[in-house]
């Protein structure tokens, strides 16, 4: 339901906006990690992703280490013929958004999360795989929250122009890669941290906009070249130019990775040439405007809006610091590039400056700015009459081919072996092949945008998955690996709940998960059975609904699940044997343990320094020495099975030496066969084993 073209927003949620303004810290963040796309928000109203050791933020496939996509988001506001809180006048008045700035001309004074429900408990083997995200929410969940998550982050400036950033997060599985973020300019006329109002004129020509920069992606610039971690060689191209003649247009900006000076291979989608040739840059990310207020009086949305809506040189920006450099700042934000017309545009970057997809073309050196290319997008000027607000809002998503696309593609580009494309046909180069591929991610930025806009016009009334079950727990056992979890506040309850899904990894849990089971409604429990010992694996459970109340309208139509980032377990679960009855029988696997055999996949393929104590008292301590009797660990084994696994390492977590090592082994209480009530193991038996390490 719309009103005023705007979304209902429930009533819970629009008296949380209200709650009374205080001072927030410069550094603080809010993160959200419950779909596909993974980020944080920060206090001061932007963000800049350098954590003084990578940039962070964006990571989308969030299921995989280093896909952070975020370099920096600059945020300028300005107005004109301005007055400010001490009484002097300026033609032009502007505003910079960044950490540096905060008690100067910025001042955060909200930032906090709800949630739509509290997220589930996950134990494997009796540790907590959730507790590191149970706070990245504020208060009690807000059961009729529509989005899983809201960011609202509130910041007044001296303008007297408050700018409130409300991030709605969705894990529906059409939709959780992309951020829906409201953008509400108000003009309350407090101009520091406290309630005082300081200023009640009208702001007039008032501009605001940013230019933001992706590095698409991180991994993408360890593995081809570094200085793309700054998004020094991204593309940048835009859509939407006849916006207001075509209804089904969609106003966006969005980047990837182009080619390096630095490489003397084609350099698209990032290919991994020391390995097995996998894509490492598949992202294509950026922004769409889903809706602009034509001003305070009229809420329906602006076709000629944003007034700037293109691409400008990264590092090229105005400072306003007094009123020459405020008007330099005003000019910018109207379309006027800086420092020259050389640096920014309105045209679609990367298709005006290349001749094909294999074109060599290095991005930066187009406008010769070393700090890359920004999306660069600008709204105004806006007359906003003291006490009354303009709203924008628009969706920044993540989108390109998926992890065994990029292996498929990459490992026949690798080899020269190049197949069908994407449209149909053939080619034999493998470069035309490789980034035909990747090229699709334009298809699937777009997509991922066209849904965001219906996800808005249908006052985000997207269908929604059932909630996932509220508690999972995993139980390594000496035959399988036992799987529980309480039910699903939907089941039962929703009459579309269809029943839950498990699904299992092997080695890593940042590779490809395989369904196991499928669980009926009610159902609690399964048993792993397929389990081998001397593997990892980890697992998440999913609730799923038949589909029958997924019209397709808003997205594919289908059975919808809960998000797998609620229930994915971190810690390893292993198929361990039932406890040894006799010290005799203790075994040390393998043994010798040589390093190279292990990579070449001969002993344990997930643990590449692992080793295994088999067959030991469910109840023992098992302290390793080098041959001279040095200490190099002491393990208590007390989960009642008959494995010890021991990743070679010492207790200060150092990987031993190439050596001889001696592991004792010390039966810590009585064991007893339950039954026949003898003592198996006496407490204080012991034995010991040798062992070779070669390195």
């Amino acid at each position: 339901m719309l009103i005023n073209n705007r979304p209902l927003i429930t009533l819970a949620v629009l008296l949380l906006i209200n709650v009374l303004a205080a001072q927030v810290g410069e550094s603080e963040t809010r993160y959200v990690r419950i779909g596909e796309l993974q980020t944080h928000i920060s206090s001061y109203g932007a963000e800049r992703a350098y954590n003084n050791s990578y940039y962070e933020g964006l990571r989308w496939p969030a299921d995989y280490p280093y896909t952070d996509n975020s370099v920096i988001k600059r945020t300028w506001i300005a107005t004109e013929d301005f007055t400010d809180a001490g009484g002097n006048h300026w033609d032009y008045w502007g505003v910079y958004v960044t950490k540096s700035e905060v008690e100067n001309k910025i001042f955060p004074v909200r930032l906090d999360q709800t949630t739509k429900f509290a997220i589930p408990s996950v134990f494997v083997d009796g540790v907590s795989n959730s507790a590191p995200y149970q706070n990245d929410w504020d208060g009690e969940p807000y059961p009729d929250q529509i989005p899983d998550r809201i960011i609202t982050n509130t910041v007044n400036t001296t303008m007297g122009l408050s700018f409130t950033r409300r991030v709605l997060v969705f894990s529906q599985q059409y939709h959780d890669n992309y951020l829906i973020k409201e953008i509400i300019l108000k003009n309350t006329g407090n101009v520091d941290y406290d309630e005082d109002i300081e200023l009640t004129a009208d702001l007039n020509g008032v501009r605001i906009g940013w230019g933001t920069r992706y590095s698409v992606c991180r991994e993408g610039a360890m593995t081809v070249d570094g200085n793309q971690s700054w998004g020094k060689f991204s593309w940048v191209s835009r859509r939407g130019e006849n916006y207001s003649q075509l209804v089904d247009s969609i106003r966006c900006g969005f980047s990837w990775f182009g080619q390096s000076e630095n490489v003397s291979f084609d350099n698209i989608g990032g290919p991994k040439r020391d390995g097995l040739g996998r894509l490492t840059a598949p992202q294509f990310a950026g922004t769409a405007i889903l809706h602009v207020d034509k001003s305070t009086d009229d809420r329906s949305d602006d076709p000629d809006q944003p007034a700037v809506l293109g691409w400008h040189a990264g590092d090229s920006y105005p400072y306003p610091e007094d009123e020459t450099t405020s008007q330099r700042t005003w000019d910018f934000l109207s379309g006027i590039p800086y420092p020259s017309t050389g640096d920014g545009g309105t045209n679609r970057f990367y298709e005006d400056n290349v001749t094909g997809p294999t074109d060599p073309v290095v991005p930066y050196a187009i406008h010769g700015d070393g700090g890359g290319t920004n999306v660069w997008i600008t709204y105004g000027p806006f007359n906003i009459p003291h006490g009354d607000s303009i709203l924008i809002v628009e969706a920044e998503g993540i989108a390109g081919l998926n992890r065994q696309m990029c292996e498929m593609v990459g490992s026949n580009w690798l080899n020269d072996t190049p197949g069908s494309l994407p449209g149909g046909g053939t080619t034999s180069d493998r470069d035309e092949y490789k980034n035909a591929w990747v090229y699709t991610g334009i298809d699937s930025i777009l997509l991922t945008f066209s849904r965001a806009l219906r996800n808005f016009r249908s006052g985000y009334n997207i269908p929604q998955p059932p909630q996932p079950p509220s508690l999972f727990n995993i139980v390594s056992g000496g035959d399988r690996i036992a799987l529980s979890w309480m039910l699903s506040p939907d089941d039962g309850v929703a009459p579309d709940f269809g029943g839950y899904k498990i699904f299992r990894a092997i080695g890593k849990p940042d590779t490809i998960y395989q369904e196991i089971y499928t669980a009926a409604p009610g159902e609690t429990k399964f048993d792993d059975k397929t389990a081998v010992r001397g593997q990892s694996y980890y697992y998440y459970i999913v609730a799923f609904n038949d589909g029958s109340n997924n019209p397709g309208e808003t997205n594919p139509g289908g059975p919808l699940y809960s998000s797998r980032f609620y229930t994915k377990t971190t810690k390893e679960a292993n198929l361990k044997r039932k406890a040894g009855t006799s010290l005799d029988d203790i075994r040390v696997v393998p043994n010798p343990f040589h390093l190279g055999a292990a990579q070449k996949n001969m002993q344990f393929v997930s643990n590449k320094d692992r080793l295994v104590f088999y067959n030991i008292p469910g109840k023992c301590r098992i302290r390793i020495y080098t041959e001279r009797g040095d200490l190099v660990d002491d393990i208590m084994h007390l989960d009642g099975s008959g494995d010890e696994f021991w990743d070679s390492l010492t207790s200060s977590r150092q990987t031993v030496v190439s050596g001889i090592y001696i592991a004792h082994f010390e039966v810590t209480e009585n064991i007893v066969e339950e039954a026949s009530g003898a003592i198996i193991f006496q407490k204080g038996a012991s034995t010991y084993r040798k062992f070779v390490v070669i390195r």
